[in-house]
């Protein structure tokens, strides 16, 4: 099955573009670890996820590109021709001369119901030359205007459009210190209205990656586009294919549903975290080698212990103890309860792990069988350099701090109305940011509670 990928505003394009590079250099590395045969499948699974054949024999990205300026999708377009790897096609992209100048009600109020039915009509296209669509994944920032406001806006458009399709967005959490100054605003407006509208929500927040790069990758002077490359290998290890438990020997032919009927049980709970390991600077690589009982290790402590990569874990915290009828106020102070959780592992020896340490029942909140709360996929090919490599995409207490930090930010800029006006001069009243606050605050005491 195809997934159309929507990507929308500056931040948008360019992970799009990263994502889709680094599913073409994935497909084109020669790795050693898996049958030719097996090699053979990932490649035809992976484009036929993501890429459309065109006469020209270069894949075309099933993709839709949106922005309200045109220079990033200029860029972008034009990069991903030279690449020669890949190209997007040329009609599959809209964007304006104005801006949304970073405020979401602009991208939402103004520029979504101008611009409805010439978006609604590329998507319309790109979902027509799938023979099977899988549904959406759409990629968005959510401090700035167009990527959230507009964001949010397509994504209610394309759940009225195709009820019946899964529909994934990738948000982009903004750096705590600030990008814009109204960025708590637009981060809680989009939040609250992607909860009504989508499946679920995968966050990747600035402030993490950036560390990875830092730390991990040992990159001096972090530019954007370092940031959007960890984030693009992050979600390759997603939806690059593997092999579901009952999904016998082919690979997962409904990659998004098989993805979210697991994670997504309850309707109150659609946000994703996602974590990998290992990540390191090329340099590294040929200097380290893994076991995945070290790896599962470290993955399973990142999970616990709410951690964002593996350096830096803290060992200390432990699930609570089973038979222990401690109410959910009481339990370890930094400990992270999930709903549910898939691993995915990539590359050699996969098929021997044993991952019984992630079916613990403490891990998990009382109400979901933990059979049912735990799924893992797995594929003999490893992806992108890694010779053993795994990816943990949890729907648990991962995002709860800093949701809780940005609607705490925003009410107090909401409480003295600074900025309003920038808002209501585009048709947001003061009720609809009470709305917003209301939604928000359900979802924080719902996965507070678990």
């Amino acid at each position: 099955m195809s997934i159309v990928t929507v990507q929308l505003g500056q931040c948008g394009n360019q992970i799009g573009h990263e994502v889709f590079s680094a599913l073409c250099s994935d497909i084109h590395g020669t790795h050693g670890l898996c049958s030719k045969k097996e090699n053979e499948s990932y490649r035809d699974s992976c484009k036929e996820r993501f890429f459309s054949e065109e006469e020209s024999g270069v894949p075309a990205a099933r993709a839709v590109l949106v922005d309200m300026e045109p220079k990033v999708i200029s860029q972008t377009l034009s990069r991903a021709a030279r690449s020669g790897l890949w190209k997007y096609n040329s009609h599959s992209h809209f964007c304006q001369k104005q801006g949304s100048g970073n405020n979401w009600a602009n991208g939402h109020c103004v520029h979504g119901p101008r611009h409805k039915e010439a978006i609604m009509e590329l998507v319309q296209k790109e979902a027509e030359k799938c023979e099977r669509l899988g549904g959406f994944f759409t990629i968005m920032s959510m401090a700035g205007g167009t990527g959230s406001g507009l964001g949010a806006f397509v994504t209610q458009c394309l759940r009225d459009a195709f009820p019946t399709s899964f529909l994934l967005n990738h948000v982009v959490w903004p750096y705590g210190t600030g990008e814009v100054i109204v960025q708590n605003y637009n981060s809680v407006l989009t939040l609250s209205h992607l909860y009504h509208s989508s499946d679920a929500l995968l966050v990747h927040e600035n402030d993490v990656i950036h560390k990875i790069c830092a730390r991990l990758m040992n990159i001096k002077q972090i530019s954007f586009r370092d940031v959007n490359r960890v984030i693009a290998h992050q979600l390759g290890s997603v939806f690059q294919p593997a092999h579901t438990a009952g999904g016998g020997s082919g690979y997962s032919r409904n990659p998004l549903g098989d993805l979210l009927e697991p994670l997504v049980p309850h309707p109150e709970f659609r946000l994703l975290g996602l974590r990998n390991i290992p990540q390191m600077a090329e340099s590294s690589l040929a200097f380290s080698t893994f076991s995945w009982p070290g790896l599962l290790k470290h993955l399973r402590q990142i999970l616990i212990a709410k951690a964002h990569m593996e350096e830096g874990i803290d060992w200390q915290v432990r699930p609570p103890q089973p038979g222990s009828s401690i109410p959910s106020t009481n339990k370890p102070l930094h400990f992270n309860t999930s709903i549910a959780n898939l691993v995915i592992l990539r590359g050699k020896d996969v098929h021997s792990v044993d991952l019984g340490s992630f079916q613990d029942p403490s891990l998990y909140t009382s109400w979901l069988n933990p059979q049912d709360a735990f799924n893992a996929w797995k594929t003999p090919r490893a992806f992108n350099k890694y010779e053993k490599s795994a990816a943990l995409v949890s729907n648990s207490q991962f995002l709860l701090k800093p949701l809780d930090s940005i609607v705490g930010k925003a009410w107090n800029m909401f409480a003295s109305k600074a900025y309003l006006h920038q808002y209501t001069k585009f048709g947001i009243q003061e009720e609809d940011f009470l709305d917003c606050f209301t939604t928000l605050e359900q979802v924080i005491s719902s996965y507070t509670n678990l």
